[in-house]
């Protein structure tokens, strides 16, 4: 009898401490969409970043992808991001698709320009590169290698 005890007692540790554990993750993971104004950007190709990724300047969250839809008219793939009240983006800013590895996760990169003009709430970022999958720079790699077409 006294055995069960100490395994239920040692059980209900291993219980608090994972849920501490979580609580803590969930803390300092910046899980949370951003709100703010949105603002939105135009890709060629946006290599799988879906709703929910982060927005980054520097490495550092500030918004969230609210949405990507496809512009019917031009092919191009609209990105929609919330950014953060307090962070005014210039109107030269940059925007591109990184990853977070070989197989890790997308996110939105933002560049800040040195524009006096401030990016209004609903505008776009006009200055954008297309994400670059790892197939087209080994491509490029190889193209280079090689010498080009001959």
């Amino acid at each position: 009898m006294g055995r069960n005890a100490v395994e239920t007692v040692l059980g209900a540790v291993v219980l608090v401490v994972a849920g501490m554990f979580l609580f803590f993750a969930y803390g300092t993971a910046q899980v949370k969409a951003v709100s703010g104004y949105e603002v939105r950007a135009n890709f060629f190709k946006v290599g799988g970043l879906t709703a929910g990724s982060d927005v980054r300047i520097n490495g550092i969250k500030v918004g969230t992808v609210s949405a990507s839809t496809l512009d019917t008219e031009t092919f191009e793939a609209v990105v929609v991001m919330s950014i953060a009240t307090e962070v005014k983006l210039p109107t030269d800013t940059v925007a591109g698709i990184g990853s977070e590895g070989i197989i890790g996760g997308k996110y939105l990169r933002l560049e800040p320009g040195s524009a006096k003009d401030m990016v209004q709430p609903g505008g776009l970022l006009k200055k954008t590169k297309d994400y670059r999958s790892l197939e087209d720079q080994v491509g490029e790699i190889i193209f280079l290698a090689t010498g080009g077409p001959k």
